[in-house]
């Protein structure tokens, strides 16, 4: 059953699916004590618990609570989490006697679209525990609702029934569906877009060796796979790899970083590195600038001209899964050579 069908079916056809996480500030731990536990769940399944709310799915960390839940879109998502987050950071401080705030940041609040991102998202919930090292084996979690939804432990107020209607039409069916979700553990690739697409670790601007800034807001899937591809999570490390794709593109066999700095094809090839940054939500034209030590207002007036180049419109319109395989095909072609220039010597 899709999620749009299940949705319909509980609460009309205005019902959205969210993913919602809350992280605490170093020093901070949600899993303080026994009865911080025991309350924290009991909140969080009593604020989902009415004919526009449906609680999905749950884990709770030392450091993240995460939960995906069903809403009607007549609900305020924000005040829901709002009304959860006053609660929490009243009890947690209860639970911890030292000052200052709980929470890292505002709940993140991720839509989920389909059926595949719902499924996508239980797996990356389930090993979340695993990832963080509160265990060695997902299904063994106690602070989840994964043993709730395979039958290995009591609900204790929490039905498994709506996550179990995405996965089959019988509860065994459901829960050989949820398995065969969860059998394998997600990469370090996939870990690192998902941890920057909820602000679970952040994005870091530097110009040379010197950091600039970190990145306080979470990113799209675009900008965290082109950070991810680029290596690191260093926004100028995605900008070389855009700068390697863009120069293999304009001019094969070259280096933009080596070539003529006022030669028109680097110039070119830096204003599409912008274009390319910009619309895919990277960074600002700005930090652009400052990576290749240039003027933001010649950069922007490039650009410009790079928007109006039927041949440069052709580049900046490539999907971002072809700009990634095709980076990923440079760096190993470039690995190959070194390696056989270091078997010559």
């Amino acid at each position: 059953m899709g999620v749009e069908k299940s949705a319909e079916g509980a609460q009309g056809a205005g019902a959205t699916v969210w993913s919602l996480t809350w992280q605490s500030i170093a020093g901070r731990d949600f899993l303080a004590s026994k009865n911080l536990i025991a309350r924290i769940r009991e909140r969080l399944i009593r604020a989902h618990r009415s004919p526009s709310k449906v609680l999905l799915y749950f884990v709770m960390l030392p450091s993240e609570i995460h939960a995906v839940a069903r809403i009607d879109g007549g609900e305020s998502v924000a005040s829901i989490t709002r009304s959860f987050s006053h609660v929490l950071s009243r009890w947690v401080r209860e639970a911890q006697a030292m000052r200052g705030p709980v929470f890292a940041g505002p709940c993140h609040i991720e839509p989920i679209m389909s059926e595949a991102a719902l499924r996508s998202e239980i797996r990356m919930l389930a090993w979340r525990p695993v990832r963080r090292t509160s265990c060695k084996i997902a299904t063994h979690y106690p602070h989840a609702a994964l043993r709730v939804a395979l039958g290995a432990k009591a609900g204790e107020g929490f039905d498994a029934g709506p996550l179990r209607a995405v996965f089959g039409e019988s509860k065994a069916e459901a829960r050989a569906a949820i398995r065969r979700c969860i059998r394998r553990a997600p990469t370090d690739d996939e870990w690192r877009v998902w941890e920057l697409m909820r602000g679970l670790e952040l994005p870091e601007e530097h110009v040379g060796s010197e950091q600039v800034k970190v990145v306080t807001k979470p990113l799209g899937v675009v900008a965290a796979s082109l950070i991810v591809a680029g290596g690191s999570f260093r926004i100028d490390d995605a900008l070389r790899l855009l700068e390697a794709w863009v120069t293999a593109k304009i001019h094969p066999g070259r280096n933009m970083g080596h070539a003529n700095r006022s030669s028109m094809l680097t110039v070119r090839g830096r204003a599409l590195v912008a274009c390319l940054a910009v619309s895919h939500g990277l960074c600002s034209a700005a930090f652009v600038a400052r990576h290749f030590e240039r003027a933001k207002g010649t950069l922007s007036e490039q650009m410009k001209a790079c928007r109006s180049r039927h041949a440069d419109r052709l580049i900046l319109a490539t999907p971002l899964s072809r700009i990634l395989e095709e980076s990923a095909a440079l760096r190993a072609s470039d690995g190959s050579q070194r390696h056989c220039a270091c078997n010559r010597q």
